[in-house]
């Protein structure tokens, strides 16, 4: 994992930068699981991206109509911001979000803290699976290939990993804590 450190960081009183875990990858890729797993072994604050999406974005996917790069930059810009303000408050958050495009992550790795992508990937026979057995959200199955044509995969300089979604999530959630060298907070699991 590379350690670069933005020059936005900045330490808390105690000389600590707050670390943020961003749960990336495209629909169907157990971003919502994993992160709310990894949350809870790490006793930290978890955002689901989704809840930062104005209604104009949620009635746009819900239509089965892609998000275009004008539709996201507010939507990236309030989950950067949520991830500074726990970095203000001296905390480490985790966070799902697509992120699909560098230009994406290079916007959220100016938040406050050192922010880490896990990029959930997966076939686009288990990702179109995944979906389709799932209910209760906005996002169709439908818009699937185009946020894989949209993926850029994370690049070597960028602080982050990727990950194969045919494990568990509690495996994915075990590897994720090795390669970050975090731990799991007091009486997780």
């Amino acid at each position: 994992m590379d350690t670069d450190v933005s020059t936005t960081d900045r330490p808390d009183d105690a000389g600590h930068l707050p670390q943020h875990l961003v749960v990336m990858g495209v629909a169907g890729s157990g971003k919502t699981t994993v992160a709310t797993l990894l949350a809870q072994h790490l006793g930290t604050e978890y955002a689901e991206a989704d809840q930062f999406h104005p209604e104009a974005n949620i009635a746009k996917m819900s239509a089965g109509t892609p998000l275009t790069d004008e539709d996201r930059w507010p939507w990236l810009e309030a989950i950067r911001d949520w991830l500074s303000g726990e970095a203000e408050a001296g905390r480490s958050g985790v966070v799902t979000c697509s992120a699909l495009k560098r230009s994406y992550r290079d916007l959220l790795r100016t938040a406050r803290g050192r922010v880490c992508f896990v990029h959930l990937d997966g076939s686009p026979e288990l990702l179109a699976e995944r979906m389709a057995h799932r209910s209760g959200h906005f996002m169709p199955t439908s818009l699937l290939p185009s946020q894989l044509a949209t993926l850029e995969p994370l690049d070597d300089d960028e602080p982050g990993f990727t990950l194969d979604v045919a494990s568990t999530p509690e495996q994915i959630v075990d590897e994720i804590l090795t390669r970050t060298r975090l731990s799991s907070a007091p009486g997780a699991r």
